[in-house]
């Protein structure tokens, strides 16, 4: 099988590292729930959020210039592509690792669909493109993670 048009499943220790989530909408606070998980100091910059989960920085405003200094990891999901792209830029410039969720040739990571259970944690990714596919594939393999002892 080639998989050079696939992404390198890379896991990586998040606790305590700056992590930028530029949109407060429902795609956007998955993301901050799963990072949180994982023990990341997650900041949401938006004018608006849904609900701003415990223990995250909240900048109620739009994205600027300069505010990814310093994240080691940045997650753009807002339903502005010029927004989106300027933090892909920035993250580009700055070597951030960057989702960015409406253009996966922007992105230099995809986020997973996570499965965890029994001590086990796995990563669901697709080229960029198959989300249902990689919802279903998820949900089984998180059934056979819970049923693993």
């Amino acid at each position: 099988m080639n998989l050079e048009h696939y992404r390198f499943p890379l896991f990586i220790d998040l606790f305590g590292k700056k992590v930028i989530v530029v949109g407060g909408g429902k795609i956007a606070l998955r993301r901050v729930q799963t990072l949180l998980s994982f023990g990341a100091d997650v900041t949401i910059i938006a004018p608006e959020c849904q609900s701003v989960p415990d223990g995250v920085t909240y900048l109620k405003r739009r994205y600027m210039e300069g505010d990814l200094s310093g994240a080691f990891l940045v997650v753009s999901a807002t339903d502005d592509r010029n927004v989106n792209h300027l933090v892909g830029e920035e993250a580009k410039r700055n070597g951030i690792f960057a989702s960015i969720a409406d253009c996966r040739e922007e992105s230099t990571f995809f986020f997973p669909a996570i499965c965890a259970g029994s001590g086990l944690v796995a990563g669901v990714v697709s080229e960029g493109d198959a989300h249902a596919k990689t919802a279903r594939a998820a949900k089984a393999i998180r059934k056979v993670l819970e049923d693993i002892e």
